[in-house]
């Protein structure tokens, strides 16, 4: 495979990516590597891990190749508008072609100060860098469209925050890292002739079916309201709480992206929320879906000026752009009931009124037993139904009504069938709080990446159950849970 390295967007115009040089850290060390990542991207045999590779993902010594430009954006922050945010501690190198000729941006996060960094350092602990590298590439196992883990190294400096830390930088792989606050950065320039260069750019590299349409910017609205759809269902149907989903930090093509202050619920709790800045709930679990469409109504006030030129009428193209975003209530409950009802097995019945009264009841009765979400759906997939009744332990009749009505729903199927279909949607490992933050206090306090190197390999097979990582699979003991998480930067 040809490895072809290249710079498209940061070619489109000096207004929208900075040249920015990352700054070289002291005494770079390995702390992981992506082997089958860097396969897939074609990646030359010379910077995997080696030491021209360590040099390279620690920002020490770039290639010919590398062209690292800090991308600018806006963001709505807690539904507060900063006209302009931008990457101020992370770098994009490249974009690559991969084993598909699909596009790949290559980025260094944590790479030192960049124009946008407003008077940070542009660095990264290592706490947030393992975070990020565990649970990017366990979403990415759990068929969950995100970003992706190259490497990450340790730097060998020391990090200020709370209190000192060791530094380390992340190796990050996105399809893009174009968000809605792009979007709103590019209006904000009032430039309609890169606007419209902005929006054209959005299509050809994610959504090209939507050049040919005869309205292609509505397409493309509508089809960036689908993917974000189909994302936040994803999120929904596996308890993923992402904890920050600020306008900056949604992709338009619909990947996960920044891993800061996110958790998995464990106990069930529609207002679960974990992260410290998130004081009043606004991206609490049951919040994701709403946000999510206003994100994407400040997304479609970025293309109103588009929408009025082809409708040439301002007034049509607002009542157009706001059908749409409407629109994704319905868009993502189809999903979200269809990711439900494959959880129970139900997956070819999901809106069938016997399918969301099963659902709600086991809903129900999780949050009123505080059950944990993950485990719950998957013993359901056992042969007998032992180790999912005894999870009811406040009122196992309910949960034995409640199984039994849901044998019964299966009456003209083979259940053995069903419950192993069940088994690939319903992951038995996940990357639980608790176990995080051990691996990071062993990396961050000893610099034993031993505890970190097993967690990545329990998650890389999520929805097999292995007794030698047994262990992950089990909930926060009271003494062990971590309710409170932060962003990271």
């Amino acid at each position: 495979m040809l490895f072809q390295p290249e710079q498209t967007y940061a070619k489109l115009s000096p207004l929208l990516a900075s040249p920015c040089a990352p700054t070289p850290v002291a005494e770079p060390q390995w702390i992981a590597f992506n082997q089958a990542l860097a396969n897939s991207l074609g990646i030359p045999a010379e910077l995997h891990n080696t030491e021209q590779g360590l040099l390279l993902y620690a920002g020490n010594q770039l290639p010919k190749w590398a062209q690292p430009h800090a991308l600018a954006y806006a963001g709505h922050q807690f539904a507060n508008f900063v006209p302009q945010l931008g990457d101020g501690r992370a770098l994009l190198l490249t974009e690559v072609l991969d084993n598909n000729q699909q596009r790949f941006d290559i980025q260094l996060k944590g790479a030192g100060r960049t124009p946008y960094s407003r008077g940070g350092d542009g660095r990264s602990a290592i706490g947030p860098v393992l975070r990020e590298y565990i649970v990017s590439e366990a979403m990415h196992a759990l068929n969950i469209p995100t970003t992706r883990a190259l490497a990450a190294v340790a730097t060998g400096e020391v990090v200020q925050r709370e209190s000192a830390q060791p530094g380390a930088i992340l190796t990050r792989v996105a399809s893009s890292h174009l968000r809605v606050g792009t979007a709103q950065y590019v209006l904000g320039l009032k430039r309609y002739d890169l606007l419209k260069q902005f929006a054209d750019y959005v299509i050809q590299r994610h959504y090209p079916s939507a050049a040919e349409a005869a309205n292609p910017y509505l397409d493309l609205l509508n089809q960036v309201i689908d993917t974000q759809a189909q994302l936040i269902a994803k999120w929904m149907s596996v308890g993923f709480i992402h904890g920050v989903m600020n306008t900056d930090n949604m992709t338009l093509s619909g990947e996960t992206i920044d891993y800061g202050p996110c958790a998995f619920m464990e106990a069930y709790n529609p207002a679960q929320k974990f992260s410290y800045i998130d004081r009043r709930g606004r991206y609490a679990y049951q919040n994701q879906p709403p946000i999510a469409m206003w994100n994407l109504a400040r997304y479609a006030e970025t293309l109103l000026p588009l929408l009025t030129e082809t409708d040439n009428d301002t007034e049509q193209a607002i009542q157009v752009a706001t059908a749409a975003v409407e629109g994704f209530e319905s868009v993502y409950h189809g999903y979200y009931e269809q990711a439900m009802a494959t959880k129970i097995g139900h997956g070819h019945k999901a809106s069938e009124p016997v399918t969301q009264q099963l659902l709600e009841r086991l809903l129900h009765l999780m949050q009123q037993q505080q059950v944990d979400f993950t485990l719950a759906f998957r013993y359901l997939g056992d042969t007998d139904s032992s180790r999912f009744i005894e999870l009811f332990s406040q009122d196992t009749t309910s949960a034995k009504n409640w199984y039994q009505d849901w044998l019964a729903s299966h009456n003209d199927s083979k259940l053995t069938v069903v419950k192993q279909a069940m088994n690939q949607v319903n992951p038995a490992v996940i990357p639980r709080n608790h176990r995080l933050e051990e691996v990071i206090q062993a990396a961050q306090n000893s610099g034993d990446l031993r505890p970190f190197n097993r967690f990545v390999q329990a998650l890389q097979q999520p929805f097999e159950e292995r007794q030698e990582f047994a262990e992950f699979m089990q909930p926060a003991k009271p003494s062990e849970q971590v309710t409170t998480t932060f962003c990271g930067t």
